[in-house]
């Protein structure tokens, strides 16, 4: 079977070897073996179950979630005389039932469908019927709540495998955490899988953050990207901003193509046609276009917007460079857009409120059917929910505890809703349902955490994903040297980070393999310090192993070695309503328990230790940096841009009480003083008083 799929790459697929990974995965398959391949946008990951779809005797089922992606893989297999097909929603029932005719007489080797196709009983009972080689599930972090790009249809998939008759069964994925990795091999009850991750790296790919603090210098940044890199893809995180930017862009005098959810599917496959056809170089889209796209010349992907997780981010940017070639990937970042994101956070994790309401509504709406026939839109205003996507994950969190149906109207655009247990009492699992608002929330914070790390972008998601990255040498931090001071740690050193990183930990709460944050990063270093203030012993902190164990070290240190760490992605810190929290990171974690190396940017000693400079008032400085953080919110800017570390420790310092003696601290002028002033000031004085 291994010299016939060989065969099968080059005369079918045109190809003498493999890529990287690829054929320990064929071979695996081949074996009979379930499992999951996590493989690099661009890595080849399509061929890995379209050549052994070939080779095995039977049809191979393909689950993936969109249908201009199935299409244009059913399109190029068609032209390389492949027998593939794919049934959709745009096919008439006539049309889908010649395809499974044809699939039920043998004559279709890979058929693709939607995860949605199992949601009738009709397509799973006509496919138990024939000989399934093979399930081969594309983007298979779909299926995980916790992964970036959730889909409840995927859920369906382990019990459709069921159903089938258990055929061997294997997920591919290009995004996928350690946590989504075991919820997809979990659900998907794989028998004694193989787990394959070729690795995450894109070395061809250079990954850059731009800070930027008006509309006007994105688009000006935007032109600058587009003169130079000609080809590639704009990412935008609403469709009114996807209409906004590709109007700008069209006003200059550039052939775009504007993509998202709100065109017809016609419109969307003429746009993504005109693309790939390379009738237009240039693409303005929501996240949903570029899966599967067979373009491989983009030279850069920009986001015009934060996106909601760095999976997303990686995903999207990773869709440059599928040649092989160096591409360039850019975030034009401003502190506002996360508000966007926001939005979106809430509008996908309805409180429990929003459902019992929604499903009470429901209730009492329904026919003697127990059938309901109105719009999201209508739901929302009945319900009076100002965000309306939270009605939309409302029904789908009822659809997937088993309380409603969801149903397609005949000759119509709206979706029925059937009640299915009238009757009985709405019962949530709120727990789960606080536990995956926090998931997805963090997932905010660690893009907002990459925003603003200091260290290399690559070795940065590569830490993310699990995988040991190194500085890559093409990032903007590496490009502008800023990485370049980091250096191997002395034994002392190495027992000060393990000493400061335990602190965090025995400040935060451990909730399976992640953490729950407790404190700021100014109450963590008063404890490992000893303050004695009494906000330390209210909380109980002196109590606390880790209670003083830096005294020696002293605050001023501490507050130059934790940015360090974070650059190094050992701690994070995330946001629980207006404070900033600090917690333990995986990669902290394998630190602190002296199972990883770590490179740090040390901090100066003469810095640090400066008695000269007056004594440093810890309290002050904690005090002043939850002032500048509020402030970047409001502005919408990075923290250095409202006032340095340096500069804020030179207040906490001096303690000025006028502006003329703030002005004589390093790093606060005429500007930042007129601005900020006044506010920092407001907090010595009251901390004096």
């Amino acid at each position: 079977m291994i010299e016939r799929a060989r065969e099968v790459l080059r005369d079918v697929f045109g190809f003498e070897e493999f890529l990287s990974g690829q054929q320990e995965i064929v071979d695996h398959i081949l074996a009979g073996r379930d499992g999951l391949a996590v493989m690099p946008t661009g890595g080849g990951k399509s061929l890995c179950y379209q050549l052994p779809g070939l080779v095995k005797e039977g049809v191979t089922l393909v689950v993936s979630p969109l249908i201009a992606l199935m299409k244009d893989q059913v399109d190029a297999l068609q032209a390389k005389g492949v027998k593939a097909a794919v049934i959709n929603s745009t096919q008439s029932w006539e049309e889908q039932k010649q395809i499974l005719d044809e699939v039920r007489a043998g004559e279709i080797k890979l058929l693709y469908v939607a995860p949605e196709r199992f949601r009738a009983g009709s397509f799973t009972s006509a496919m138990s019927q024939v000989n399934i080689a093979m399930l081969a599930i594309d983007e298979a972090h779909c299926l995980s709540q916790w992964g970036h790009d959730f889909r409840p249809d995927y859920l369906r998939l382990g019990k459709a495998r069921k159903e089938l008759g258990n055929p061997q069964c294997v997920a591919f994925t290009a995004t996928a955490t350690p946590v989504v990795r075991l919820d997809i091999l979990k659900v998907l009850a794989l028998d004694d899988p193989f787990e394959t991750i070729t690795g995450f790296g894109r070395p061809n790919l250079s990954f850059n953050i731009t800070a930027v603090s008006k509309k006007a210098d994105k688009y000006k940044r935007l032109r600058e990207i587009i003169l130079e890199y000609k080809t590639g893809i704009i990412y935008c995180a609403t469709r009114k901003k996807v209409d906004e930017v590709s109007e700008t862009l069209a006003s200059w005098g550039l052939k775009v193509a504007a993509y998202h959810g709100g065109m017809s599917d016609k419109e969307r496959d003429k746009v993504q046609d005109s693309f790939i056809s390379r009738r237009k170089d240039v693409a303005v889209a929501t996240n949903a276009f570029g899966m599967g796209i067979d373009r491989s010349d983009v030279r850069f992907v920009a986001h015009f917007e934060v996106p909601g997780s760095v999976e997303a981010f990686y995903q999207e940017a990773g869709r440059a460079g599928r040649d092989g070639e160096a591409a360039w990937c850019e975030l034009l970042w401003n502190f506002a857009d996360t508000r966007t994101q926001e939005f979106f956070l809430e509008g996908v994790n309805p409180g429990p409120g929003v459902v019992r309401d929604l499903y009470q509504w429901l209730r009492s709406s329904a026919d003697s059917k127990g059938e309901v026939f109105r719009s999201l839109d209508e739901m929302r205003d009945e319900l009076g929910v100002s965000n309306g996507m939270a009605v939309g994950s409302a029904l789908s969190l009822l659809a997937r505890i088993g309380y409603v149906q969801r149903f397609d109207v005949p000759g119509q655009r709206l979706r029925g809703t059937r009640l299915l247990k009238p009757n009985e009492p709405l019962e949530l699992d709120e727990a789960a349902m606080e536990e995956k608002e926090r998931r997805d929330r963090q997932k905010l914070d660690s893009m907002i955490a990459l925003c603003e790390s200091g260290g290399c972008r690559q070795e940065w998601i590569l830490d993310y994903f699990g995988e040991e990255g190194r500085e890559c040498g093409t990032c903007d931090v590496c490009r502008s040297g800023q990485s370049g001071d980091k250096r191997d740690l002395t034994e002392p050193e190495k027992l000060i980070v393990k000493k400061a990183l335990s602190g965090v930990a025995r400040m935060s709460e451990r909730l399976g393999r992640t953490w729950q944050p407790r404190f700021g990063r100014g109450k963590i270093i008063l404890m490992l310090t000893g303050s004695q203030s009494q906000e330390i012993m209210n909380a109980g902190l002196n109590r606390l192993s880790t209670y003083g164990i830096l005294k020696e070290e002293g605050a001023a240190f501490l507050n130059e070695l934790f940015p360090a760490l974070a650059d190094a992605g050992l701690v994070q810190t995330i946001r629980k309503g207006d404070y900033p929290l600090m917690i333990l990171t995986e990669r902290g974690h394998a630190v602190m328990m002296g199972k990883r190396e770590v490179r740090l940017s040390w901090p100066s000693r003469k810095v640090a230790s400066a008695s000269d400079e007056g004594p440093f008032d810890s309290r002050v400085y904690s005090r002043l940096a939850d002032l500048r953080t509020r402030l970047c919110k409001e502005e919408g800017c990075a923290p250095y841009m409202v006032l340095s570390n340096r500069a804020l420790e030179g207040l906490a310092r001096a303690l000025p009480k006028t502006i003329n003696e703030a002005l004589e601290i390093p790093g606060i002028g005429p500007a930042k003083a007129g601005q900020y002033g006044e506010q920092f000031l407001a907090i010595i004085r009251e901390m004096a008083d």
